[in-house]
């Protein structure tokens, strides 16, 4: 088995210990280590290999301006600077293979920085006082981190923190040897969908795809997916968006904390990458299920997807206003933008004779939506639903004429 190297991120002045015995188990098991300090006030036991001095230089600042700065937060992000480039820069040398970062409240802020640093498919893990907290807000989580919780890890070593740790070191050595990193010579399609019962185009759309010769990834557009996808579409990664489920849009529009974010729409666009679009289950608000349902939904019919998960479904004029945020969202795009709407209904729930179908409120959505597109998007009317196999050959259509004219790379 080869050897991996785990980068090892931690302050060394207050978790000395832990940390050393995170590296113990990781060369046990077989692995090297490479040591990162992030303190500020104090030093190690043994010297780091990259020392809080590096750090705080990687970052265009120094130890000293932290310590003059007399506040802990303003200190921590000086260091979270520093140590987001010098770990870039790092991997970008082949030093390391993995990264674990070790923290109460101080380090995860800082190690949230540090994974968000690295792109996809290297292995990266937070062991924090504070995993799955809603300290920890979703926007700042890279697309592929792992976080465990770091039980009775507050203060010093013992049996308890051990266990946490062990596995920690394990997983992301075990990580790092396993890894099948994304292949940057295949092109790349990043398509957002629910599961299969409410959209049903990725079973047609996936397989006609790859036949083309592309990679597709599907995101689940509830939330976190959405973010993910924004992220690998922000930093470039596809050739082309399938973006056919919006919902998130409507979500975050209606205050629900089930968001992908105020960008959700706008990264592909901003980088230049050709966007077919189609506004999947936009009539649909989710909530989280098992929390009191806020007043403002009391008089809205509403859909109990499961016990974490619940939809409402919007009235009228909430469509108007979701259709008027995708407008929005698309307007600055700088690269070719086609919309398809469906006028048969935009999820299995809302097609004629089903439970949600608003046949009015769809078509006034529609009508809203066509006439506030701006006019970089070129809008596609089908007499069809979004799981009709009309649709997906329209999205197959667009997409091998742009492929022609050179607008989507192979």
């Amino acid at each position: 088995m080869t050897d991996k190297t785990i980068l090892i991120v931690g302050t060394y002045d207050t978790k000395d210990d832990e940390l050393g015995f995170l590296a113990d188990v990781i060369r046990e098991q077989g692995g090297t280590v490479v040591t990162m300090d992030v303190s500020v006030l104090g030093d190690p036991s043994q010297p780091t290999d990259h020392s809080k001095h590096d750090v705080a230089e990687e970052g265009g600042s120094s130890i000293q301006a932290a310590i003059d700065s007399g506040d802990e937060n303003h200190a921590m992000q000086i260091m979270a600077e520093g140590a987001s480039l010098l770990t870039s820069r790092l991997y970008s040398e082949g030093v390391f293979d993995g990264v674990i970062v070790l923290g109460g409240t101080m380090g995860t802020d800082l190690a949230l920085d540090v994974c968000s640093a690295l792109p996809l498919g290297v292995p990266k893990y937070i062991v924090s006082t504070v995993s799955f907290s809603p300290l920890i807000p979703a926007d700042r989580l890279a697309a592929d981190i792992q976080m465990i919780l770091w039980a009775g890890g507050l203060y010093g070593l013992n049996s308890v923190c051990k266990a946490s740790l062990s596995q920690a070191a394990g997983a992301v050595l075990g990580a790092a040897r396993a890894v099948q990193k994304p292949d940057p010579d295949k092109p790349l399609i990043g398509m957002m969908s629910l599961g299969t019962s409410a959209l049903k185009y990725v079973i047609p759309l996936k397989p006609a795809l790859e036949a083309r010769g592309y990679e597709v990834a599907v995101f689940h557009a509830t939330g976190m997916g959405g973010r993910a996808f924004e992220s690998l579409a922000r930093q470039g990664a596809f050739a082309c968006v399938f973006d056919f489920c919006t919902q998130e849009l409507g979500n975050h529009v209606n205050g629900s904390n089930i968001s992908a974010g105020a960008d959700r729409l706008t990264n592909a666009g901003a980088g230049g990458t050709p966007q077919i679009v189609a506004p999947g289950c936009y009539d649909l608000v989710d909530v989280v299920g098992w929390q009191p349902l806020p007043q403002k939904w009391s008089d809205h019919l509403k859909h109990e997807h499961n016990r974490l998960l619940t939809s409402i479904v919007l009235n009228v004029d909430e469509r108007k206003a979701v259709a008027r945020a995708h407008s929005r969202q698309l307007a600055a795009a700088k690269a070719p933008v086609a919309m398809i709407l469906p006028e048969r209904g935009l999820g299995e729930w809302d097609r004629e004779g089903a439970d949600l179908h608003d046949k009015e409120g769809l078509a006034q959505f529609l009508d809203e939506l066509q006439a506030t597109l701006p006019s970089n998007v070129f809008s596609h009317r089908l007499d069809c639903h979004i799981n009709d196999p009309e649709f997906a050959g329209k999205a197959l259509e667009i997409f091998d004429a742009w492929r022609d004219e050179g607008i989507i790379a192979d």
